[in-house]
């Protein structure tokens, strides 16, 4: 494998022309709002008057991949209801129909991904590596990606400095590597019983174990 291109700050016009010379493409960040919460925007009286509970609350706050990825990292997405990470998915919702997709679950071209969620499935540092002041933790996380990943190559060694200097850049790798990772079936899909609310509010596809080393 090969990164031939890396860039940061594209705008929707280039990120479709990439995906349509693209088998697939990953994109970090929601395909979508809980359903509850949705309903409850909407005025369901069904939801308005239910109590207000723990249960409720994360109902509201979470979606069904969110609680699936809880469950195998230990750790919450943030809430694309309740959290800054509302902004890109708006963003998203528009690229998405751009794009033409439907099934929000992962439609064979398209896939949602998040790429902290890869970085501890495959043994990674997966905090701690955001913003300028963490550069030097961001760099040793490169060089300690690239040995694991030693089938990657990458085809100017300034796409290297970029994803040193930029956290953007790196996740935008590890988003390739996870649409990767999914269409090779190296993740961990929705259940049957989760599908239908998948296909709505989206599934972020987290790779399984040992998948890194299979990618090439």
């Amino acid at each position: 494998a090969r990164v031939e291109e890396l860039e940061v700050g594209a705008d929707d016009d280039a990120l479709i022309q990439w995906h349509q010379q693209a088998d697939v493409t990953g994109i970090d960040a929601p395909f979508g709002w809980p359903v509850p919460f949705v309903q409850m925007v909407d005025g369901d009286p069904q939801v308005l008057d239910q109590g207000w509970t723990p249960e409720r609350r994360n109902e509201l706050r979470f979606r069904i991949t969110d609680h699936r990825v809880c469950k195998l990292t230990g750790s919450w997405p943030l809430s694309v209801s309740s959290d800054l990470i509302a902004v890109p998915a708006m963003r998203c919702i528009a690229l998405l129909h751009r794009l033409g997709v439907i099934d929000r679950s992962g439609d064979g071209r398209v896939y949602e991904t998040y790429p902290a969620a890869a970085l501890r499935v495959w043994g990674l540092r997966a905090t701690g590596y955001k913003g300028t002041a963490k550069r030097s933790n961001r760099e040793e996380l490169v060089a300690e990606f690239m040995r694991r990943a030693q089938w990657l190559a990458v085809a100017k060694t300034q796409f290297l400095q970029l994803m040193i200097d930029r956290d953007d850049a790196f996740d935008a790798l590890l988003a390739a590597l996870i649409a990767r990772a999914a269409k090779l079936g190296l993740t961990h899909p929705p259940d049957d019983d989760d599908r239908s609310h998948a296909t709505i509010e989206g599934w972020i596809h987290v790779p399984v174990e040992g998948s890194l080393e299979r990618l090439f």
